[in-house]
Parts: C-alpha cells; sequence; structure tokens
C-alpha cells in the first residue's frame, strides 16, 4: 500500500513538471522572451502553469516540480529522503519528455524563437558569477515563500495562487538575464536537446538554485518558522 500511495506522488510530480516545462518553455519558443513582448507572457505562462498543477497534484504530492522545492521541504522535514530521490527523478523524467515534445513540434515545423527550446543561459547575465547570483536570490525569494505559505494550513486555499504569482515576478526578474531557472530540472530538459552552450552552462542551473533552496530552508527553520509548528511531518 505504501508503495503504492508513494508512486501515485511520484506518477502526480512527473506530471506536474512536464506540464510546467512543456507549457513555460513552450511559451518562450512560440512568442520570444523579448522585454516589449513575450517577457511578460512567458513569466505569466510559467506561473499559471504552476497554479493549475498545484490544484490539480497539490494533494497528491504537494506539487514540487521542482527539485531545489523538493530539497528545502527535505531539510525542514516535510519528506522523507526516499521520496525526496523519487520525486527528483521523477521532476527531470517529466522536464525530459516535455523537452521532447518541444523539440518534437519543431520537427513538425514550429519555429523555436528562443533557438535552444527556452533554455537557460549564462551569457546575457554577464558571466557564471552573476548567473550564479541572480539564480541563488531568485529561487531563494520562491522557495522561501512557497516554505512560507505553504506551512500555515489556514492559507491552503490560496496557496497555489501565491506560489504561482512569485514565480511570475521572479521570471519577470530573470528571463533577460539567464532565462530563469529556479528549477534544475526545468533547465535540464531543454538543455539536453539544446546541446553547445545550453549544456555546457547546465551546472549553472543544477547548483544555484540547490544553493538558493538550502538557503530558504534554513533561513525559515531557525528564523522565521511559526513556534507551534510541528518539527516534523515527514511524508
Amino acid at each position: 500500500m505504501e508503495v503504492k500511495k508513494n508512486m501515485k506522488k511520484y506518477i502526480a510530480e512527473f506530471i506536474g513538471t512536464l506540464v510546467l516545462v512543456f507549457m513555460g518553455c513552450g511559451s518562450a519558443m512560440v512568442l520570444g522572451c523579448d522585454v516589449g513582448g513575450g517577457l511578460f507572457a512567458v513569466a505569466v505562462t510559467f506561473g499559471l502553469a504552476i497554479v493549475a498543477m498545484a490544484y490539480v497534484i497539490g494533494s497528491v504530492s504537494g506539487c514540487h516540480i521542482n527539485p531545489a522545492v523538493s530539497l528545502a521541504m527535505l531539510l525542514n522535514k516535510k519528506i522523507s529522503k526516499i521520496n525526496f530521490i523519487g520525486y527528483v527523478i521523477a521532476q527531470v523524467a517529466g522536464a525530459i519528455v516535455a523537452a521532447a515534445l518541444l523539440f518534437m513540434m519543431t520537427e513538425f515545423g514550429v519555429i523555436d524563437m528562443t533557438g535552444a527550446y527556452g533554455s537557460n543561459g549564462v551569457p546575457d547575465a554577464g558571466g557564471i558569477a552573476a548567473a550564479l547570483a541572480i539564480e541563488i536570490i531568485l529561487t531563494f525569494i520562491f522557495v522561501l515563500t512557497i516554505l512560507g505559505v505553504t506551512s500555515d494550513k489556514t492559507k491552503a486555499g490560496v496557496a497555489g495562487i501565491v506560489i504561482g504569482l512569485t514565480l511570475t515576478f521572479v521570471h519577470i526578474v530573470g528571463i533577460s538575464i539567464t532565462g530563469t531557472s529556479v528549477n534544475p530540472a526545468r533547465s535540464i530538459g531543454p538543455a539536453l536537446f539544446a546541446g553547445g552552450d545550453a549544456l555546457g552552462d547546465l551546472w549553472v542551473f543544477i547548483v544555484a538554485p540547490l544553493v538558493g533552496a538550502v538557503l530558504a530552508a534554513m533561513v525559515f527553520k531557525y528564523i522565521l518558522k511559526p513556534k507551534d509548528l510541528p518539527e516534523e511531518e515527514v511524508a
């Protein structure tokens, strides 16, 4: 029974991440990310994807759909080590399948305005150090918001909206700099199909979000966590 229950969680994370990457990176491909054009629409699409999935799979897996979020939840003892591993595998698999679908779209004639399936990049940030810094900061803000809004059961009804809006505004800031990752799985999928610089710089968009998540988890756990919140709710 426990295995079956966990498998439902992993499938939910797979589907959620697939939807996030397909819709978010797909909107970037179709619309482009020019400041005067598609940037806002792409940011909103990523946010809406989170909102939609939060209300579809949130009750099953918590709707992490992001290894950085799962790491923060692990550090705050909200999920077990086994589920953390299962979540990350499912998330990365979902992102890869989404990127494969985007690749197929270009094979059928869809023009990719990004030229790299919506993958993330370092050049526009001015270098690796700047890209690492902005991704750490944006992930810290995003994950800290998630930890805060999901820790209070009275906010459960609006949690998905708050998280979606937060993902939207971090994208508005980060798209023109790095393409905005804040999510290693979201970066891995497109980079595998884009190759070249996107694949070479991929480590930045794995390391930075994880560092940002650790910082957010520590700040929440030792500074912002409500005193009456249970110490451990591993699932």
